[in-house]
């Protein structure tokens, strides 16, 4: 991921976690004037908060693209959910084995805080527009890329009696941003399969499509979640969204894991899980890691892998479209049906060797 650039509309990046010191994921020249906080109406404002993360969805999500865990395995601690009575699940912790780590997919990447989501984790759409425009502007609407990727682990309903799939504002406002040279991906969703309802006199009711927007973008890479360690065997996600899109195209694209990842630490997302807060004996800068699940984090691995990717094929910089059909030609073939799968589980090595 060396010189690759990924931007990353979420919650915000924490930066002081340690995931994000090792490679100056967040606070190298080629990004540390890049952060915005859209949460404030009016203005994107870079004094405001970009690098703050009080919910833990952005911090998790961009520890899976880039970043890297301590060296130390003693200043690393992980909180898992491990079954126990009746199978209910309790917090309880592990440390890394000696002579292991945790990173990103593309650990020495850099990466961009387009805080969108509030500290709830709610946001409008008005405000990942803003975010999504600000991008094109800082590449210059094209003709110079600073940043080369988007991730957007989030979705936003978007009512098909008011647009058209794929047509909804975020849906051609992201394609705009793909020809403009900015491989975009998004997750699918984690609404599940189709509900459909038999009325009387045989009038069906119900949604055809569980896929969010912008997932629904046709030149985006949307992403399913799949099992983390076999997903040949468990498939993909239940509660995955499925398509197809509502105008008939196949999504989701590909899928990757997206279940129990270890991943970034912060926020809400790690209040009250009792194995992570610090104890006597704890060294100052204890990197807290946590299990979190969903097709957020299933996107976060796609991202990872095309900026990888790209960090050594450069010559396909800038040319999201042949990115795409690249990775979903190179994807595994979990067998299941294309609009639960798309072409199937991304492959990072069949891709870097079809290249």
């Amino acid at each position: 991921g060396a010189r690759m650039v990924w931007a990353v509309p979420d919650s915000g990046i924490d930066p002081t976690h340690p995931h994000f010191g090792t490679n100056q994921t967040v606070t190298a020249d080629a990004v540390k004037h890049l952060h915005r906080d859209f949460t404030i109406p009016s203005s994107p404002d870079a004094a405001r908060a970009p690098l703050t993360d009080r919910f833990g969805h952005g911090t998790h999500v961009a520890g899976i693209i880039a970043g890297q865990a301590p060296r130390d395995p003693n200043s690393v601690r992980i909180a898992y959910n491990k079954p126990i009575a009746q199978d209910l699940p309790q917090w309880t912790s592990r440390t890394l084995a000696e002579g292991t780590t945790l990173s990103g997919v593309a650990p020495k990447a850099n990466l961009v805080s387009l805080k969108v989501l509030d500290d709830n984790g709610t946001t409008v759409s008005s405000v990942i527009l803003d975010a999504l425009n600000y991008v094109r502007q800082t590449n210059s609407d094209g003709r110079d890329l600073r940043i080369h990727g988007i991730n957007l682990s989030l979705g936003c309903p978007s009512p098909p009696t008011e647009f058209a799939a794929g047509q909804s504002p975020l849906c051609r406002e992201l394609d705009l941003l793909v020809e403009m040279g900015v491989t975009a991906v998004v997750s699918a969703g984690n609404a599940g399969a189709t509900g459909l309802t038999a009325g009387i006199g045989g009038d069906v009711f119900g949604q055809l499509s569980t896929i969010t927007d912008p997932g629904n973008a046709a030149a985006a890479i949307t992403v399913g979640s799949a099992h983390r360690y076999r997903p040949h065997t468990y498939g993909i996600t239940f509660n995955s969204s499925k398509g197809p899109t509502l105008d008939g195209r196949r999504k989701p694209d590909l899928v990757a894991p997206g279940e129990a990842i270890t991943s970034a630490g912060t926020g809400q997302l790690v209040a009250g899980v009792l194995p992570l807060q610090p104890g006597p004996g704890d060294p100052p800068d204890l990197a807290c890691y946590i299990d979190d699940s969903g097709t957020s984090m299933a996107a976060a691995h796609v991202s990872g892998a095309v900026a990888a990717f790209l960090s050594a094929r450069t010559e396909y910089i800038g040319q999201p479209q042949l990115v795409k059909q690249l990775f979903v030609s190179t994807a595994t073939d979990l067998g299941r049906h294309e609009f639960f799968q798309g072409a199937g589980l991304v492959d990072l090595m069949r891709a870097m060797s079809t290249a």
